[in-house]
């Protein structure tokens, strides 16, 4: 088969759908197959397939699509500057895509509902639509603009009922749509309306042999003498509850001192959240790292992961910690409760609760047995559990479902 991988985000980038498209890519290209993979450019200037070189420069166009799309033929594209950026990004997207050609492909499988919604509107009508919903664009966009009023984008607003509309109308939009777990999936079906015989859901695989490679090649982190290690990869954006974490490190303090914290990642609220631990006190307990390609490496010298997020759906960094039998102090959102077995496999608590993870935290900084436990039974049941080559057989009954279905 010739495959098409699609994504309105950046390729290639450090993060999870990154990852996730070339762990699929590099397995089905081993068992015989064709993989594309297209998507933004890191710098927004383009659109491109990168692993063939292919771009389309928006500027190319840009003026063909304001000649079109004009205050007077789409005046509800430019009543709102929000929805007038995603809308003329996707435009693009559908352009470069034309432009790229489509015939080739027997499946075209996205990864976010603007790339599904491009993709759905020029397609060759016979050539079966996948798509794989990582999360909530709609529900990250309203925290956004919830924690942001002077944006001026209130429930009600244009904005806010774009990004639930392009949530239905890209979920809605395919052969099949992918969730990783079943709180994806009721959400898509009860809250945005996607009928359910539309909508599936199994869980993500990760490459264990590419893991441990990355553990083997090592890094440049040496653990200081005497501490524990925590460690929280992530973007650094609002989400993912970053600064809970830090409170809970704050508290922590208070009782022990035998720790230190590796935020591994980068985003737009650093700033704010290294600020906020110099606040604290806590300049010399956590260490802000940036974006790194070591994390496996990192985990394999960690004692604590956490993952204190305001909403996510199934986090490879969670998965990682598992692989690397990390015991993982995850929030309840989204679908983590999914993940995390609580006092076995791990330990969850509520959203933006930081007394509870501090708790927690110094829990398994006292009982080292404990500590342990969890980690090997983390990494029993993800070494299982998120077996590559089961989401790559689960995958390739759909591609072959939806072509039968095809014709």
């Amino acid at each position: 088969m010739k495959i098409l991988l699609a994504t309105f985000w950046l390729v290639p980038h450090v993060g999870g759908v990154w990852n996730f498209m070339q762990q699929i890519k590099r397995r089905l290209e081993a068992l015989g197959h064709e993989v594309d993979i297209m998507g933004n450019s890191p710098d927004y200037t383009k659109y491109h397939i990168v692993n063939r070189g292919m771009e389309l420069p928006k500027n190319a166009v840009l003026p063909l699509l304001f000649s079109k799309l004009n205050g007077v033929n789409a005046p509800l594209v430019h009543a709102d500057n929000t929805v007038r950026h995603y809308e003329i990004d996707r435009y693009c997207m559908e352009l470069a895509a034309a432009f790229f050609g489509l015939d080739r492909y027997d499946i075209i499988h996205t990864q976010d509902i603007f790339s599904t919604r491009a993709m759905s509107r020029v397609k060759p009508k016979r050539t079966p639509l996948i798509a794989h919903i990582h999360g909530s664009v709609a529900d990250e966009m309203m925290t956004h603009f919830r924690r942001n009023p002077g944006l001026g984008i209130h429930e009600g607003s244009l904005a806010w009922k774009y990004f639930r509309s392009i949530e239905y109308y890209g979920a809605s939009s395919t052969t099949l749509t992918i969730t990783a777990n079943n709180w994806q999936k009721q959400k898509l079906v009860h809250e945005f309306g996607v009928p359910e015989y539309q909508v599936t859901s199994f869980q993500y695989g990760l490459d264990a042999g590419a893991f441990w490679q990355k553990v083997q090649s090592g890094t440049d982190f040496i653990r200081p003498a005497g501490k524990k290690v925590i460690i929280c990869p992530a973007r650094l954006v609002f989400v993912k509850g970053i600064d809970v974490l830090i409170s809970a490190l704050a508290m922590l303090k208070q009782s022990r001192q035998d720790w230190v914290c590796l935020i591994v990642g980068d985003g737009d609220d650093r700033a704010e959240l290294e600020s906020q631990a110099a606040s604290l006190g806590l300049c010399d307990d956590v260490t802000f790292l940036g974006e790194r390609h070591d994390v496996p490496a990192l985990l394999a010298q960690s004692d604590i992961f956490v993952h204190s997020c305001i909403q996510d759906n199934q986090p490879f960094s969670v998965m990682e910690a598992q692989f690397a039998g990390v015991p993982p102090l995850v929030s309840s959102a989204g679908g983590l409760p999914e993940m995390v077995e609580h006092g076995r496999t791990g330990l969850i608590s509520p959203v933006r609760d930081a007394p509870t993870l501090a708790g927690q935290l110094a829990l398994l900084l006292e009982h080292e047995d404990y500590r342990l436990l969890l980690g090997r039974n983390a990494k029993a049941w993800g070494t299982e559990h998120w077996s590559l080559d089961r989401m790559i057989d689960r995958l390739l009954a759909i591609y072959a479902a939806a072509l039968a279905q095809s014709g």
